[in-house]
């Protein structure tokens, strides 16, 4: 008996995991793991001044995998009877083909965990303090100024437990809160509309809102949402590009992060593939992914394969120096898993995926670098984008941005588009400044149908040419 398991997960007998996992490598195999997940969610929505919706989720499921060279076998159930887990185990254990193997014998002991958040916060807050938070952000946006027209606004508040058991005899638990407060502020200034988001949030409870309050969130979205009403058409055509601090981590995580994932480097279907130790960027580029930064969104105490999370250099000086590793990959790689094993929920296989990536402060200052730009664009935030892994080719657009004129900045843009390849755009960076930082913004990443919460990061960075889209070809 495992101390402490039952009454904490009151899902599982423990002794199921042994027989499972016994179950699930009866006809051979690698290696086998159990994924146990409960999720408990509750979410509210705010539109015209009104909630519209606001809702409590309860989710339950196992996910059992057999790996077996390349290969891995998976099942999931959602109905938890020992008839319906011990199937899902059979059912994975199909990938393999040894004749007579037989059920092995696991016996799974538990690992402690250190934890970088809250662990004993086990209750959601009442409706009625997320319902006040929400109103207390319709309030300041819309007290910002009278052209603000319409304000949106949501919280989701999220329990996650797991608890996983591999055949290695590991069986680690981790409880995982996630909190996110998301304000959107559409403005108009006579024929002109503008739009503002701004979502914060992180591994905490709802008093994350007592410092970084709704007002706070909800002015910072009107303020964008104005600038774009008032701004000109963006300029088509090269020119210099400035990144802002925090949240033009977008850009690192969307044009390079995603083409350090160990998977795509073994399928050797990356730009990075089979380059570590080569010069891949300039020199004055460094970029890491850290699963153990404490109460950042991308954080987790282990991984969803039961690894802890770490802090992994994958560029440093300009020199790739590794992938994100799951435990699949890593092993056909024959290193680690670097902590990056995620999954959206126990119905998936895990992937290699960014936790919270960023690259660290420099040497310039914001000052030197504005002053140094004879025309360009300062991105100071990013809306989203798409990139093509195996070119390294993105388009972006941005959320807020600016024209730069002999050293300053003067007119907002709208419309502005930045069109490039990311390992190409990491040659062409020539300033890091020293105001590095985490965005501390709401980031959802999507690989393969799979969404997770990370973290972005990045000090202001100036690249010495970029292509923009933009209406104005004057």
């Amino acid at each position: 008996m495992i101390s402490g398991f039952e009454s904490a997960n009151g899902m599982l007998d423990s002794r199921l995991f042994d027989r499972l996992l016994g179950l699930a490598l009866a006809r051979g195999g690698d290696y086998a793991d159990i994924f146990c997940e409960r999720r408990h969610s509750s979410s509210f929505r705010l539109q015209d001044g009104r909630i519209h919706e606001g809702g409590v989720t309860l989710t339950r499921g196992v996910g059992i995998r057999v790996l077996v060279g390349e290969s891995a076998g998976y099942a999931y159930s959602d109905d938890l009877s020992e008839t319906a887990l011990a199937h899902a185990a059979e059912t994975a254990s199909l990938i393999a083909h040894e004749v007579n193997s037989g059920i092995r014998s696991v016996r799974v002991s538990n690992r402690s965990v250190s934890p970088l958040y809250d662990q004993s916060r086990a209750e959601h807050a009442p409706a009625s303090a997320y319902v006040d938070l929400l109103s207390r952000a319709d309030i300041a946006a819309r007290r910002f100024d009278p052209r603000i027209v319409a304000v949106n606004a949501s919280i989701t508040d999220d329990l996650q437990d797991v608890w996983i058991a591999g055949s290695d005899g590991r069986l680690v638990q981790d409880h995982r809160p996630l909190i996110t407060l998301g304000v959107q502020a559409i403005s108009k200034d006579g024929n002109e509309r503008g739009s503002g988001y701004v979502g914060d949030g992180g591994r905490s409870s709802i008093d994350f809102f007592q410092t970084r309050t709704p007002e706070s969130i909800a002015v910072e979205a009107a303020r964008i949402s104005v600038v774009n009403a008032e701004a000109i058409p963006a300029p088509a055509g090269e020119m210099e590009m400035i990144v802002g601090c925090g949240g033009g981590g977008v850009l690192l995580h969307e044009a390079v992060g995603h083409g350090l994932e160990s998977d795509f480097n073994r399928q050797g279907v990356s730009l990075y593939s089979g380059r570590i130790g080569e010069r891949v960027a300039s020199e004055l580029v460094t970029i890491y992914d850290d699963g153990n930064l404490p109460d950042e969104r991308g954080s987790l105490s282990v991984d969803d394969e039961g690894t802890a999370g770490q802090h992994n250099i994958l560029v440093e000086n300009g020199i790739l120096r590794g992938y994100m590793q799951d435990r699949l990959n890593a092993s056909l790689m024959g290193v680690s898993s670097t902590g990056s094993g995620r999954r959206q929920s126990f119905r998936v296989l895990p992937q290699p995926r960014m936790s919270n990536t960023y690259m660290p402060s420099g040497q310039s200052s914001h000052d030197e670098i504005i002053a140094g730009t004879k025309r360009g664009l300062y991105a100071k935030s990013f809306a989203g984008g798409q990139v093509e892994i195996s070119k390294g080719d993105f388009v972006f657009m941005v959320a807020e941005g600016y024209l730069v004129e002999d050293g300053k900045i003067t007119a907002p843009l709208k419309n502005a588009t930045i069109v490039g390849n990311g390992p190409h755009v990491m040659t062409q960076v020539t300033a890091v400044a020293g105001d590095g930082r985490l965005a501390n913004r709401h980031y959802t990443c999507g690989k393969g149908g799979q969404y997770v919460p990370v973290g972005v990061g990045m000090p202001t960075v100036k690249i010495a040419s970029i292509t923009v889209g933009g209406s104005n070809v004057g």
